[in-house]
């Protein structure tokens, strides 16, 4: 099997011309044959003057290209798409797709062995994971790390649970535009990911316990210099993988490994844009995904990690509590601890060497949870038949159970023309829905599900409400908000079919989402019920690829070729 400068040959009709060429060119950069011959390590940059959350990355590739150097063999860097949460129009998961085939397709096109992908910022690590499972080349995955947390007033802030609860007692007229100017300056302190259990700090965590990255990957915050000696270390680790041609990531990524990131997801209070990702990388390998797996371990899994949203602290403390180690030593059977990992440990292995902290009460024991079940709960009804998602953890417990009036927005524009209109027809008890926000609908699934309280409630004391959608929900957010709602209603879901005034029933205990309409009446509203424009009319380019072959959100959101 060739390897290094002589792998995947440019197809000239001459194999000897094409390596002959190859060097040649390769030769320009100043490359000695000695290099050349050695087996190749390619590193994604994913740097972008348009993404903080991976300002380090140029730090992190010099720290892998020594640790693949001392080793031995030749790093070989080069760029892909880099996708950042808040600078993606319209949204980042309309991208995501396309940064799985960007990465893909140059993994396949372009001579290495082994492949270190770094990424952080929410759609970045699901996306690069995707398209190495599809090309199944001996991978690590080196997150970026969360940033340090941010102070004011005295209280420890962090993006961007913060920034949603600060700019709400903004919205209510609790902090003034002065103060909210200053804030904004300090949610953010540094580069990297959100410091909080949002999506990009789930799937970290949910990568360490598959086994993908090495040992406190997920939580060394980003600007530590154990951030940079752990990127020299699986530089190291990939050029071990390249010269013995494994482990594959089919080797690595089996049942067992998304059943332990499934239980990780519901045991750190992960975000449930998580469980779109899973079902995506999962569907990526030859093992079926099932949204009935969540709920069946959100019973028996309970959340022990004491983070914002669902808790009190932030990934730096989780860190330094003992990060994924003893998380996974003290969830101790509730996971599968004998698969392998890309350390040649196994989790067994690397849950025994776990540190232990004294006094830390950051990662708990299950015999003292921070909540009795796991943080999300799928939901099924006539509302949501293929299902739909809760993070309960993050909600207010009154409202678990709630049946309400329907106060419902055609899309996303008319929710934001509405929400704060003084004559909306609206009171606290009511349910908000959000529909034509799914992943054909908007389009891009945006996170959106996070409806705003409407101002003329929120300036009365009204911190939550139950909010209902076929849209997504940023990992950070919080409240009791029933997010991606299947099949979606720009295909003909249900919940195009709620009117204004329709009452509905929220039973999380019950796992179930109802309308309170007679069929017959919903199959009279069927028959009225008309696309979204944009689904009728002509298109081009990437946006008619995503509407024509995107999944729904219970398949993952990939596109149905991949």
């Amino acid at each position: 099997m060739p390897s290094g400068v002589r792998k995947g040959l440019t197809s000239y009709g001459d194999a000897g011309f094409s390596l002959f060429l190859r060097k040649a060119f390769i030769k320009a950069m100043g490359y000695s044959d000695d290099a050349l011959n050695r087996p190749f390590v390619g590193i994604t940059n994913t740097y972008s003057d348009y993404n903080p959350c991976h300002g380090s990355v140029p730090t992190l590739i010099e720290a892998v290209k020594r640790g693949v150097m001392l080793a031995g063999a030749m790093p070989m860097v080069f760029p892909t798409i880099s996708i950042h949460e808040s600078f993606a129009h319209p949204t980042s998961m309309f991208l995501r797709n396309l940064m799985a085939m960007d990465t893909e397709e140059m993994v396949r096109a372009q001579p290495m062995d082994a492949l270190v992908v770094i990424g952080g910022c929410d759609k970045t690590l699901p996306a690069q994971i995707m398209g190495a499972l599809s090309v199944d080349l001996p991978t690590i995955v080196i997150p970026v790390g969360p940033m340090v947390v941010g102070h004011h007033k005295g209280e420890v802030l962090g993006a961007c649970t913060d920034c949603r609860r600060l700019w709400g007692k903004h919205r209510a007229g609790e902090i003034d535009e002065a103060e909210i100017e200053v804030v904004n300056e300090r949610l953010a302190p540094s580069v990297g990911t959100c410091m909080v259990m949002g999506t990009a700090s789930t799937m970290a965590c949910m990568i360490e316990a598959m086994g993908l990255s090495l040992p406190m990957g997920a939580s060394i915050p980003a600007p530590h210099a154990e951030r940079i000696r752990l990127a020299e270390a699986s530089g190291s680790v990939a050029a071990r993988m390249a010269a013995t041609g494994g482990p594959l990531p089919s080797e690595i990524v089996t049942p067992s490994a998304i059943r332990n990131a499934a239980v990780v997801m519901q045991a750190i209070g992960g975000s449930t844009n998580a469980i779109i990702h899973l079902a995506a990388m999962a569907n990526r390998t030859p093992h079926s995904f099932d949204l009935s797996m969540i709920d069946e371990i959100g019973r028996d899994v309970p959340v022990l990690v004491d983070l914002k949203p669902s808790g009190a602290h932030y990934m730096e403390h989780f860190h330094h509590a003992g990060g994924m180690p003893k998380l996974m030593q003290n969830l101790g059977d509730a996971l599968d601890l004998d698969v392998s990992t890309v350390s040649g440990k196994t989790l067994r292995q690397i849950a025994a060497e776990a540190e232990d902290v004294p006094g830390q009460n950051v990662i708990r024991t299950r015999a003292d949870p921070i909540k009795r079940e796991g943080a999300t709960a799928i939901l099924r009804g006539n509302l949501a038949p293929d299902g739909a998602v809760i993070k309960h953890s993050a909600a207010t417990p009154a409202l678990l159970n709630h049946r309400g009036r329907a106060v419902v927005f055609e899309n996303v524009e008319d929710m934001t023309n509405r929400i704060d209109h003084p004559d909306l027809d609206v009171n606290a008890d009511d349910i908000l829905v959000l529909r034509n926000a799914g992943p054909k609908g908007a389009p891009g699934m945006p996170e959106a599900g996070y409806l705003p309280i409407p101002k003329k409630l929120a300036r009365a004391g009204v911190k939550d409400m139950v909010r209902i959608s076929d849209a997504r929900m940023s990992g950070t957010a919080f409240g009791t908000i029933v997010l991606h709602i299947t099949p979606e209603s720009a295909i003909g879901g249900p919940l195009g079919l709620v009117r204004n005034g329709d009452t509905i029933t929220l039973d999380v205990a019950a796992r179930s989402i109802h309308l309170h309409v007679e069929a017959a009446e919903l199959e009279r509203r069927r028959g009225e019920w008309k696309p979204p424009a944009h689904l009728t009319e002509p298109s081009r380019g990437y946006l008619a690829l995503y509407l024509k072959t995107v999944m729904q959100a219970d398949k993952g959101c990939d596109f149905d070729f991949c």
